[in-house]
């Protein structure tokens, strides 16, 4: 399955239940502008609009080659039972079934299971998914948001393809729990949240601090802002954006198959796919690594 090292989430697109003020036409948009400028992988799930965002990616690629698209979408949430998580494999199916009628495709590149619930053996739940691989419904398989306990449940069998979780440069425990995982099993890996709900577009001070106090100390958002301070000299080298530049980093990471930013508008998804003319050096890439070390534990 061939696609660029940059995708499009598509969160953003119909995900009227997600983000306040959405346009609608602006996640037309957005998914035309992508796929103009050369992205190849729209990752969308049913809980994006509750089904609104895959109906508007189904339009939209109606006017462009299929094959030279692959789409990923997830589901676990049961419309039927006030969308709690529901990894039984009757449910799955139909979930391929109902995504592949809302894309208005005849088969899904990626298919996740997008959140475990806790009844569910994994392994079932992945089996069923391959009962539909193997009819050609879906092309790979993956799961997200999985614990490591509950990823090696689901690949007992060896069928699971891809692995969707959170990570980014301040959020990288991941590294040392999943990623030796993933490699010994060539299970490729896909980050959501890379720029850490927009912490890491640099445009925050110390000042903001407030704002994020949730979830960082404040030694650790003074780490970030220096670290973001490091990553805009960089980006000024390459004549970039620091998120521009912060994309390029996972682009470079070989533990990384491809980054899905989203993109509230036309302008975000073209200046994310800028990002692809970014190259980082080696030392540059390592200047990054090191600026965010002290997050590998978090």
């Amino acid at each position: 399955m061939k696609t660029t090292k940059l995708g499009l989430g598509t969160n953003k697109v119909g995900g009227h239940n997600l983000f306040q003020n959405l346009k609608e036409q602006d996640g037309y948009d957005v998914v035309k502008q992508a796929l103009d400028s050369g992205i190849k992988l729209l990752d969308t799930a049913y809980i994006y609009g509750e089904g609104r965002s895959e109906e508007i990616i189904g339009e939209v690629i109606q006017n462009y080659d299929r094959s030279n698209i692959v789409i990923a979408t997830k589901a676990a949430q049961d419309p039927q039972n006030n969308n709690q998580i529901n990894n039984d494999p009757i449910f799955l199916k139909q979930a391929v079934y109902d995504a592949l009628d809302r894309l208005q495709t005849n088969y899904i590149d990626i298919f996740y299971i997008h959140f475990p619930d806790n009844r569910t053996p994994k392994n079932e739940a992945v089996a069923a998914l391959n009962e539909l691989k193997q009819a050609g419904l879906i092309r790979a398989i993956g799961v997200s948001n999985f614990t490591p306990e509950q990823l090696k449940e689901a690949n007992i069998d060896g069928l699971v393809d891809i692995v969707e979780d959170h990570y980014n440069l301040v959020h990288r425990q991941i590294e040392e729990t999943e990623w030796p995982y993933l490699k010994q099993n060539e299970i490729s890996f896909v980050p959501y949240f890379p720029l850490a709900s927009g912490l890491l577009t640099g445009r925050y001070t110390l000042n903001d601090y407030e704002k994020f106090s949730d979830d960082y100390s404040k030694a650790e958002f003074e780490t970030i802002i220096n670290a973001l301070a490091i990553t805009g000299k960089i980006a000024d080298h390459h004549s970039a954006s620091v998120t521009q530049t912060i994309l390029a980093w996972y682009i470079t990471n070989s533990n990384i198959a491809v980054v899905i930013p989203g993109a509230r508008n036309k302008q975000q998804a073209a200046d994310n796919t800028d990002a692809l003319n970014v190259t980082l050096s080696e030392e540059e890439f390592q200047q990054i690594d090191k600026a965010f070390a002290s997050f590998k534990n978090k």
